[in-house]
């Protein structure tokens, strides 16, 4: 008999994942979430998953499942929430659904940090994929390469296969290691959950203001992810990073290859088109031949080759690999061109990720104008936290078009050093007019937000439209 999931939170890019990959192993799947926007709401309709809108209890009546799995934007006070607990229905969170029931079957690798895990994990999962190892992953993302943000491992084809039992499907699984909590019941971190047989330990900042208190707290948490991988393992982690390095610090019994400076992988010679050599224990071992632009990124590909590396595939393999790689979606990408001016989403919705993401459309546009578009969406964000470096994220933009609804905090002070180049709204039409009456031809519109944003790119690209 077929058993049936209900996913509580299911449009978030992990849960939305969970749900990609139960259904695939032959689970009945449906859930429920407060609102869907795409890339999610898109995949869940494809893939035919009954959506409820809302948490109201009487969804449990229509969807009386096996066992109910709790996403962590879940929280007591919810109607479906409270009747879970006292019907005393069968519970538990996603990461522990997805390490008990596919996790402990395979060789994990796991990407952490604070920027940069979609791209990485994205990365290295095609890596897998370019090479035969036919891997399964779960990102918080729709990596390009693949069209989907989750599947579970499949058969390697034959001629590629590099396992011992040609049916056997692949060992490997590739995951988003995410530090924030697993649910209201389990304030661990989602990546205590992993047990990776290979991490990338990417960087660390402060984040999360809504779940931490400090940097310490989440060290602590990344501490908790370093004692769960094996001594016969492999941590790949970014050894410029002082929070990381004292993670380490607390205790480590697992081999450590560094990269970013001092450490085993470095940044060869880099041209102007964003191509560049990798360095390995100072030799020259391989070059790649990409279009992506930033340190950033050439960071996250020397981290890519070291864990690929791990399990198996070339150095050579590897880069080739990287060199047809395809970006994420939702990061840097074009969502279309009006009269010379083009529009970009991204991700970005931290200080640091949003100054790097600037800084590398800079790079790529030269002395064009930058007009960047900012909805401080993420909790950090909209509890202020960050608000002290938010200006100096935008600076090297020709102009910032902020959206305040709903912010307790005065976005016009903390953008102030910004003078004249700053312009905040709290009504979206006004802000959507503002940002139309500046632009002109050979400008580059760049929205950041980590939410769907009223779908601000389709309706500049229609209000600029002739």
């Amino acid at each position: 008999m077929t058993q049936h999931i209900h996913i509580i939170g299911i449009g978030g890019t992990f849960m939305g994942g969970i749900a990609a990959i139960a259904q695939q192993a032959g689970y009945r799947v449906t859930g429920c979430d407060a609102r869907m926007y795409p890339p999610m709401s898109t995949q869940l309709a494809e893939l035919g998953i009954d959506v409820v809108e809302g948490f109201e209890a009487d969804q449990l009546d229509q969807y009386p499942a096996d066992v109910y799995v709790i996403g962590n934007v879940a929280r007591r006070g919810l109607p479906v929430i409270e009747a879970i607990l006292n019907r005393g229905l069968t519970y538990t969170s996603g990461p522990q659904w997805l390490s008990e029931k596919v996790l402990r079957h395979h060789w994990v690798l796991a990407v952490a940090g604070t920027h940069g895990k979609t791209t990485t994990a994205s990365m290295l999962a095609w890596v897998l994929e370019d090479a035969g190892l036919a891997p399964g992953f779960l990102i918080g993302g729709i990596p390009r390469n693949f069209a989907v943000s989750a599947r579970l491992p499949q058969i390697p084809e034959s001629e590629h296969n590099p396992l011992d039992v040609p049916s056997q499907r692949s060992p490997f699984f590739v995951i988003e290691a995410d530090e924030y909590d697993t649910a209201f019941f389990d304030k661990r971190s989602k990546f205590v959950h992993y047990h990776p047989r290979t991490a990338i330990l990417n960087n660390l900042e402060y984040d999360h203001a809504d779940i931490f208190p400090d940097l310490a707290a989440i060290q602590t948490q990344f501490h908790h992810l370093v004692r769960t991988i094996p001594s016969e393992g492999l941590i790949v982690c970014h050894d410029q990073c002082e929070a990381l390095t004292q993670v380490l610090q607390q205790g480590c019994w697992t081999p450590v290859q560094g990269f970013a400076g001092r450490g085993d992988w470095q940044i060869g010679k880099v041209s102007q088109n964003g191509e560049f050599d990798v360095l390995y224990q100072d030799k020259v071992v391989g070059h790649i031949a990409w279009d992506l632009l930033g340190d950033h990124n050439r960071l996250n590909a020397l981290a890519v080759i070291a864990a690929a590396r791990h399990v198996g595939v070339s150095i050579s393999q590897a880069c080739a690999a990287l060199g047809r790689f395809k970006n994420v979606k939702r990061r840097m990408e074009i969502k279309g061109t009006v009269g010379q001016i083009t529009v970009y989403d991204d991700f970005a919705h931290h200080p640091t990720a949003i100054a790097t993401t600037i800084h590398g459309l800079r790079q790529k546009v030269g002395n064009h104008r930058i007009l960047a578009v900012l909805e401080p969406r993420s909790n950090t964000m909209k509890m202020g936290s960050m608000k002290a470096a938010l200006a100096a994220s935008l600076q090297e933009a020709d102009e910032v078009f902020c959206y305040a609804q709903g912010l307790d905090w005065d976005v016009n002070q903390a953008l102030s050093p910004l003078a004249a180049k700053a312009h905040v709204h709290d009504d979206f039409d006004q802000l959507l007019t503002d940002i139309v009456a500046s632009a002109r031809s050979g400008d580059h519109i760049l929205v950041m937000s980590n939410g769907g944003f009223g779908q601000i790119h389709q309706q500049i690209l229609a209000r600029l439209t002739p």
